[in-house]
């Protein structure tokens, strides 16, 4: 079989396409399926639902017909005993000079948080409104499903023609740190080695506008101990000159930020970079902003998301409403999540806050860092001709024009694929859209962006199915 063009094969499109549309009922069961099962990776949940979906999909993937080999592994977490979750691989070997695209997801979802913020069960899929609701439903079991049925779309159409080489790598941990992921690659790397590499776990502009992510800001996570006392006091006795932890620990927080809301971290970096028009409507619509609330920040809004740095206290120990007492607490500890703009390393912006944090902190307060969770941003060369094929299956898929989008959100693994695989293109795609809310309660997927995320994956499995690899 000789390397054609796209253009030149338009009926094998069109009945590739015609196969998608067709399949697409039996994609969004099957997704039905998976989302039934709460594969969690936090230890608090029962690890053995991670067992059954990793099982569940090597079914999926082995009824494909595609690959010559399917199993399920774990991998050690680096200089530990301890195994990882469990992972999907499977493979299929490149013939006739074509090249391999290593396909990414990941099957475990986050916990689904408080059943009652939910309108129907968060493990129950619901259509609704044309969503399909559900934890995981949209991170990342659709994307799972995407790789899938794209699959089946391409095998049934190319048949003996399908000579392009595909790895297929399901993650068990991805919302759990991907503890064991590096040590996975390691100890798979030829299996896994490819010429492109498409991790579906993004988003798009909106609903209806493909977006290739081009950059990805990093984060470092921790947990700060602010500690003023060595034992609780009367509030009473000794109010007014004994600072207590909380007082402490809000004058300190205080000055990770300036009025308008802004890092004001010494040494935290930002990134120039042009970004698509968005407005404070849309902020407010998408991120559910309360009315008499404003957004926070300086310049332009994508801007402030994509490529300048970001803090946020996501969690905090300290005495409950319901146990409040006339006591001075002795010690708090807050979570901070920073991200980190694309370009500065994790461990250089962990290092700028630490060092702000010491400096600031007020009336002698004892500070001690641990938990401490880093991992690095990503930015894409946009000039392979992989990322070129991407945009105009894209555009081809969603009938609309892709664009080029950073995510303020972090998938540091990336680091781990770009090192392990320095000559890789990587493709960051997904089939979220910004009402997806993903981590959130009523997590749900765009049903005709599913349909046409699997359309665009399919051409361009279609489309590397007639490259040459060394071309």
């Amino acid at each position: 079989m000789t390397s054609t063009s796209p253009s030149a094969q338009p009926a094998s499109e069109s009945a590739v396409l015609e196969a998608v549309a067709l399949g697409i009922p039996a994609a969004l069961s099957d997704l039905g399926g998976l989302v039934r099962i709460p594969g969690i990776a936090w230890p608090a949940f029962d690890q053995t639902q991670l067992e059954r979906s990793a099982d569940a999909i090597a079914g999926l993937v082995r009824d494909t017909g595609v690959f010559d080999d399917v199993q399920v592994l774990r991998a050690h977490v680096d200089d530990t005993e301890e195994l990882g979750q469990p992972a999907v691989l499977a493979t299929r070997a490149a013939r006739n000079g074509r090249p391999t695209i290593l396909l990414y997801a990941h099957h475990d979802v986050q916990p689904p948080g408080d059943d009652l913020l939910w309108e129907t069960p968060p493990f129950e899929p619901t259509v609704r409104d044309g969503r399909l609701y559900g934890r995981g439903a949209a991170d990342d079991k659709a994307g799972i499903m995407a790789h899938i049925a794209s699959l089946r779309a391409v095998s049934e159409v190319l048949g003996d023609d399908f000579d392009l080489g595909v790895a297929l790598f399901i993650e068990g941990e991805e919302e759990y740190g991907s503890r064991s992921f590096a040590r996975f690659l390691r100890d798979n790397a030829e299996a896994l080695r490819a010429d492109a590499i498409v991790v579906a776990d993004s988003g798009n502009l909106d609903s209806e506008t493909p977006g290739l992510t081009v950059s990805l800001r990093g984060n470092a996570r921790f947990t700060l101990r602010v500690r003023t006392l060595e034992h609780a006091s009367h509030s009473g006795m000794f109010g007014g000159a004994v600072p207590d932890a909380v007082m402490a620990a809000v004058t300190l927080l205080a000055t990770l930020w300036d009025a308008d809301g802004a890092v004001v971290v010494e040494g935290m970096t930002s990134r120039a970079g042009e970004t698509p028009e968005y407005t404070d409507a849309t902020l407010r619509d998408e991120a559910g902003l309360l009315a008499g609330t404003i957004p926070i920040g300086r310049d332009d809004i994508l801007g402030r998301i994509w490529n300048k740095p970001s803090i946020t206290i996501t969690g905090i120990d300290a005495t409950s409403v319901a146990q409040a007492s006339n006591t001075l607490p002795p010690e708090v500890s807050v979570v901070i999540s920073a991200r980190v703009a694309p370009g500065q390393q994790a461990k250089d912006a962990y290092a700028a806050l630490e060092a702000h944090l010491r400096a600031h902190a007020p009336f002698g307060a004892e500070l001690t860092f641990s938990d401490i969770d880093l991992g690095d941003g990503f930015l894409v060369d946009t000039a392979g001709w992989a990322v070129g094929m991407t945009r105009g299956a894209m555009t081809d898929g969603y009938g609309r024009e892709s664009v080029e989008l950073g995510v303020g959100g972090s998938i540091p693994f990336i680091a781990d694929l770009v090192r392990e695989f320095p000559a890789a293109q990587i493709l960051v795609t997904g089939v979220e859209d910004p009402h997806s809310r993903a981590h959130s309660p009523n997590e749900s997927l765009h049903l005709e962006t599913f349909r046409n995320a699997v359309r665009t994956e399919a051409l361009l499995l279609a489309r590397m199915n007639a490259r040459d690899s060394d071309s």
